[in-house]
């Protein structure tokens, strides 16, 4: 699958947001070693706090259902209505929740870049120094 058809399936993620408060909706699409794809959006709450982000909704799907080998994911957000044309960088607890289960070298993010095209980072260059469970050995 491609960068482009990774973004277009995280498009489509995003029309299943639920945004009642921020209407900010995001769309992401996780990819397996094995091909598998797995979709998340936002879910937001009253509370704010239980709010879950669409990577994590999309991560959390694949660990459930057994996925530990992922390569890459899409994210794709913008105001309801509008067209999901501009970056949207994950969030400091979803590249956390990627730290998880990724290896930040390897691990790709795709994101639109405002353009028509797309960027593409590595969790390492999102997530710095990151903290994962190499570091408690």
């Amino acid at each position: 699958m491609t960068n482009e058809e990774l973004l277009q399936e995280a498009k489509k993620a995003r029309l299943h947001a639920y945004t009642p408060y921020s209407h900010f909706q995001v769309g992401a699409a996780l990819l397996t070693r094995e091909g598998r794809l797995y979709h998340g959006c936002n879910i937001e709450n009253a509370a704010y706090g239980p709010t879950n982000c669409a990577e994590r909704t999309a991560f959390f799907k694949a660990v459930y259902e057994g996925e530990r080998n992922f390569t890459r994911i899409a994210i794709a957000g913008a105001p309801e209505g509008k067209e999901a044309d501009a970056a949207c960088a994950p969030c400091g607890v979803c590249r956390q929740v990627m730290m998880e289960f990724c290896n930040a070298d390897e691990f790709k993010i795709v994101l639109a870049d405002g353009r028509g095209g797309v960027q593409e980072f590595s969790l390492k260059e999102l997530l710095p120094y990151g903290f994962g469970p190499d570091n408690l050995n």
